[in-house]
């Protein structure tokens, strides 16, 4: 069973609240959080910890713990790339359980960890917080309007919560030392200009938002950040394009992104069309074709690392 859009029968939720009831009870609580749910007190030092947000694991591993659970990010069917590459480097004996996917998440597979935290996302809804709160102490970070900065918050408290504060501080820390040397790096190189971050879906190709996290990071280390007017001010990304208006965000630096196979797919053909070829990023070849799990999806202090990784790889390399 999976907590869904689609709501489960009164019965089910009975039956839910019986098996909840079951669950192994929590050890001494020893802090008070303020989440969007009001105060959530938690252990000191959670050892069982479950992530439900591709932001909350990217924080856990930041702060120094290996949590037993997550999410699969979008378009995939296990937690992002840059993920599996920092496990393979540093843990490669973990083998993180599968609890659901973004949108639904799985109950029975989160209760099957006996987690003494679980670290939810921005926004989760009601029913999937009244069960999950059964199982164990749920942080989920206040809303917040659509900001490249928004990680910060929400890693601060995810590390409150795992009690581990000062691991992600000194993380934050590297990604602006690590910003800073590559802003340096650019400008030295008389590296400049603007530039638009563009999903490219079968459908068609997504502009992706000036107030995202990775067009954060362009921003960050000196470029020029433009989704060219096609995205509201509530949006994450424009509705798809032609190929034929992807000109309105010709810039200097096209950087493209793909989710998965079929994306790449989509984009291969894109690039055999004369309106493609007709972008000056094409022409100049300043076009730099990206991870969309990273770049579009994934936030947090190895996100950033592996972003700001991308862009030197892009800009800087001879």
């Amino acid at each position: 069973m999976s907590l869904s859009a689609s709501a489960p029968t009164r019965h089910r939720l009975a039956g839910l609240a019986l098996l909840l009831g079951l669950a192994t009870g929590q050890s001494a609580l020893a802090a008070t959080l303020e989440t969007a749910y009001g105060p959530v007190e938690v252990d000191d030092d959670p050892q069982r910890v479950v992530t439900l947000y591709e932001g909350a694991l990217d924080a856990t591993l930041a702060s120094g713990v290996v949590p037993l659970g997550a999410v699969t990010t979008r378009g995939g069917d296990g937690v992002a790339r840059y993920i599996d590459d920092y496990l393979a480097a540093y843990h490669p004996e973990t083998d993180l359980a599968i609890v659901g996917v973004v949108r639904e998440i799985n109950l029975e597979a989160v209760l099957a960890q006996r987690p003494d935290l679980i670290l939810a996302p921005p926004q989760l809804a009601d029913e999937q917080y009244a069960l999950l709160s059964r199982i164990a102490p749920t942080i989920v970070p206040p809303s917040q309007p659509l900001g490249p900065d928004n990680w910060r918050d929400e890693s601060r408290l995810y590390a409150q919560a795992l009690g581990r504060e000062a691991q992600l501080e000194a993380a934050i820390a590297e990604v602006e030392s690590r910003a800073h040397e590559l802003a340096e790096a650019l400008a030295e190189a008389e590296v400049s200009g603007e530039a638009s971050l563009v999903r490219w879906m079968p459908q068609g190709p997504l502009v992706m938002s000036e107030r995202l996290f990775a067009t954060g990071l362009l921003k960050t280390v000196g470029l020029e950040v433009s989704d060219g007017g096609l995205v509201n001010d509530r949006g994450v990304h424009s509705d798809p394009l032609s190929l034929e208006n992807l000109g309105r965000v010709d810039s200097d630096w096209l950087f493209l992104a793909t989710l998965n196979a079929e994306g790449q797919e989509a984009l291969d053909a894109a690039r055999t069309s004369p309106a493609f070829a007709r972008l000056e990023a094409v022409t100049n070849d300043r076009v730099v074709p990206v991870d969309g799990q990273l770049w579009s999806s994934a936030t947090g202090a190895l996100a950033a690392l592996a972003v700001l990784d991308d862009i030197e790889a892009a800009l800087l390399t001879p």
